[in-house]
This record gives C-alpha cells, structure tokens and sequence, in this order.
C-alpha cells in the first residue's frame, strides 16, 4: 500500500496531543482510544490490525491482529478517512505526561524498533509488527521481554513516552548504558543488550535494578526519561493503603500518622 504523506503539528506541553492534517483521500491510523478530535468530513472505521493489510485479504487481516495482540495492544485500531473535499484535521492524544515524537521512517531507513506502548498513530501505509529479542539476557531481562513493537514502511509515524524524550546519535562501537524501563526506540543498526550492574551491594541497595540496557551503535536510540512504570509505582506508593486514609503525617507533618499518637489524634483507632 502507498503511504499517505500528510502534514502535522504538535501541541501541548506536559500532556501533548498531534493534530494530523489529511488531504482528500488522506488516512491516519491511530491507537484504540487515542483519539482527541476530528473534522467533519473525516469518516473512522475500526480495523484488524494496523489496517496496512486491505489487500492481503482475510489472513492477511488475521495475521497482523495477531501481532498486536502478542505485543499487548488491542486488536483492533482505527482509520481516519478524509472524505470531504478540503483538508481536515484529526488529533490523536498522549495517553499519560509525557512527548510526542514524530518518526520519518523513509529518514530512518524505513523501521523502527520501540517499546510495546509507544504506538500513537500514523499515517496510512505504515505497518505494525513484532520484534523479537535475540538474545535470552535481553528478553528476561530488558524491560520489555522478548517482544517489542515494529514499525515499517516510509511515512510517518508517531510514538509517544513519559517525561522528556531525549535522542541519541551513536556512532560505530559506541556504547550508552541506561535504565530498562528508559529506552524508548532504536533504529535496526542498533545492538540491544543488557548488562549486569556488577557489585551486589549496587544491585540490592542502588535502587536501580539488577541489570542495565546496553546500547552499542552504530544508529539511532531515544530514551524517556520518565517510564509509565516508575510513575505508576510512585502513584501505588504514595496512594492511600489503609482503609482509604492518607498516609501522610497528622499536624501537618509534626507526627507520625502511623505512630500511637499519631494514631489517636486521627482517629484510626476506631
């Protein structure tokens, strides 16, 4: 299928948002539930798959739902058609804090390896697969497991990650170390592996995991640096656990609320 070449804008700050704009004949395929807005004139129909597989008939529809559906997405996704004889507009929505990246795949020699969730939308053509971790350390060990999402074709893409994105040029044998949960994407020159932290003492105590991602290039990575996984626990951590009672401190932070004054003066001895 030939790619639909369209024009768009990113807007926002911490929760960002894409507005995609599609000439007559144009289509975007977004994620199950990213969308924010559309035209009118802009018809949506929801499809196996990433919706690049029209003419490869039933089995060719079947097989690309299933490659989402390993890589943890839905099965389905939605094409945004323009109908209308003008140009119209459609926003597809970060999902959490975070940015927005646009990917040239024809810039970026046409696929892009990156995290299971990081698939916000695109435009027509480009196609969604799997990617296998080669190696057993990087599988268990990598912060996605043995499959992560594939990204093919020529046109643009859009991923999204929490925090700042940062991007990294690696040249021929250089070498970044990072967080699992930090990496985002990376071109296919890229070699993928991890790397034990070295001292126990680091590795029970440095609050860093065991292992690190080992990026060597040459090639293209992006890091986040605020994974949905570190934001989550933080959120679980600071969330009430008894009861629905805050755990903060009784008398603004001048006793302890889980101390037997504390206690009483809150009233969770009742």
């Amino acid at each position: 299928m030939a790619m639909d070449v369209v024009d768009y804008e990113i807007k926002g700050a911490e929760m960002q948002f894409v507005e995609v704009e599609l000439d007559p004949g144009e289509a975007a395929v977004g994620e199950a539930g990213s969308l924010f807005f559309m035209d009118d004139g802009i018809a949506m129909d929801t499809v196996f798959g990433d919706g690049s597989a029209d003419h490869g008939g039933l089995f060719g529809k079947l097989l690309s739902a299933g490659k989402r559906l390993v890589t943890g997405e839905s099965l389905f996704t939605t094409v945004f058609v323009n109908q209308a004889p003008l140009k119209r507009r459609v926003a597809f929505a970060a999902p959490y804090p975070g940015k927005i990246v646009a990917m040239d795949l024809r810039r970026l020699g046409g696929t892009l390896i990156c995290q299971r969730d990081a698939f916000l939308c695109a435009a027509r053509g480009v196609q969604l697969g799997l990617a296998f971790q080669r190696r057993l350390g990087a599988g268990f060990f990598g912060g996605e497991g043995f499959i992560m999402q594939r990204l093919d074709g020529d046109g643009l893409a859009f991923v999204h990650a929490g925090g700042t994105i940062v991007e990294r040029q690696l040249q021929p044998g250089e070498t970044v170390r990072v967080d699992t949960g930090c990496l985002v994407a990376y071109t296919t020159g890229v070699d993928f592996d991890i790397q034990y932290v070295g001292k126990i003492k680091t590795a029970l105590f440095g609050g860093e995991g065991l292992f690190l991602a080992q990026l060597r290039g040459p090639g293209t990575v992006w890091l986040q640096s605020l994974p949905f996984s570190r934001l989550a626990s933080r959120v679980f951590a600071a969330a009430p656990q008894r009861g629905g009672r805050s755990e903060e401190s009784t008398l603004g932070g001048l006793l302890p609320a889980g101390g037997v004054l504390g206690t009483l003066l809150s009233g969770d001895d009742q």
